[in-house]
């Protein structure tokens, strides 16, 4: 099939749009499932318009990879991966939770992909898909905000005047007092609690429904995992009195029927741990106390464990679809020269 464009994708434009796409299949099978549950109608009204954005980004994403002649990326199917008309799982707050993280971390996959996008029509595209994510996010935290659902992050005393840093106990934190935490420390700690209390609150559903002891056992220890975590971030805020977001455990249900397939699941925690991997990388770079460089890299080290053997898990069950490959030259050759 020829190309409208004289111009072919790159690299970083086709792996934005099969990770993209393979993430707005997962997301249908989700916003099907959980339309036909919701029963406040502002949530209710989110989804539908969440589930509708998802169907054209694959329809869109579809006419990229097919005038590329790039073969369309199996993803998730909502005959395979999802019973939509399996008993509630999830209770109306947690969804309305869930769409608000979503979007968020969405917002930060589009800036990503306009920032690797060197085609004019893919620019264009992914800045659309980021205006549209920015107004569920708008929407979403609006609505939470409304409900009485939303932990504001801690807020600080603003500062007499401007400082600068005199000595490089700024920097410690091993022994003897600390100081306090920085704006920007405070912020880190607040963005990864948000989206690790949504994780532990998907665990702890996804355990009840998993087919698998083996699927199971791997969500059980990512769900220690995970409250680990938010135990750890937690008892830093707590060292200087901030607040720190709720917990959404309590907004699963008792349902054990299988709800989502385990391929489906698995990517969903793969997924979390991923994106985690990712924040968690960006705090402890810009992070000035030692004592939290060390946290973060002891967690890093944890979820990189996690994920690895999660992986492995996909990889035995045929369920992680691999990515377009760069050509492998030197196989080639070697096919060359055995003809």
């Amino acid at each position: 099939m020829e190309t409208n464009s004289p111009i072919r994708l790159s690299a970083p434009e086709i792996a934005s749009l099969w990770t993209q796409y393979i993430f707005d299949t997962m997301s249908i099978c989700f916003f099907r499932y959980a339309l036909e549950h919701i029963e406040d109608y502002e949530v209710k009204s989110i989804y539908q318009t969440s589930l509708e954005i998802s169907k054209k980004h694959v329809e869109e994403i579809t006419v990229f990879l097919l005038k590329e002649n790039h073969p369309i990326p199996r993803g998730f199917t909502e005959k395979e991966d999802v019973n939509i008309h399996a008993p509630r799982l999830f209770q109306d707050p947690f969804y309305l939770n869930y769409i608000y993280i979503m979007t968020l971390q969405g917002m930060t996959g589009y800036a990503l992909s306009v920032s690797n996008s060197i085609r004019s029509d893919l620019r264009k595209y992914f800045k659309t898909c980021m205006s549209e994510t920015m107004e569920l996010f708008d929407q979403s935290i609006d609505l939470m905000l409304s409900k009485g659902l939303f932990t504001r992050p801690p807020i600080i005393t603003p500062p007499e005047s401007i400082d600068f840093v005199k000595h490089q106990s700024f920097l410690t934190g091993w022994l003897g007092d600390r100081r306090p935490l920085n704006a920007i420390e405070i912020g880190d700690i607040s963005f990864n609690l948000l989206k690790m209390h949504l994780h532990a609150a998907l665990k702890v559903g996804f355990i009840q429904v998993a087919q698998s002891k083996e699927v199971r056992q791997h969500f059980t220890r990512g769900l220690d995992i995970a409250n680990k975590h938010i135990n750890i971030f937690e008892s830093v805020f707590k060292e200087d009195n901030l607040n720190s977001p709720i917990s959404w455990q309590s907004m699963i249900t008792n349902s054990t029927s299988v709800t989502f397939s385990d391929k489906y699941m698995m990517y969903q925690i793969q997924l979390s741990a991923q994106l985690s991997l990712s924040y968690y990388g960006s705090a402890l770079s810009v992070n000035a106390r030692r004592d939290l460089g060390a946290k973060y890299l002891r967690l890093i080290l944890e979820l990189l464990h996690f994920a690895d053997d999660g992986a492995n898990i996909m990889i035995k069950n045929g369920w992680l679809e691999q990515p377009p490959l760069a050509s492998d030259r030197e196989s080639l050759a070697k096919e060359r020269n055995n003809k």
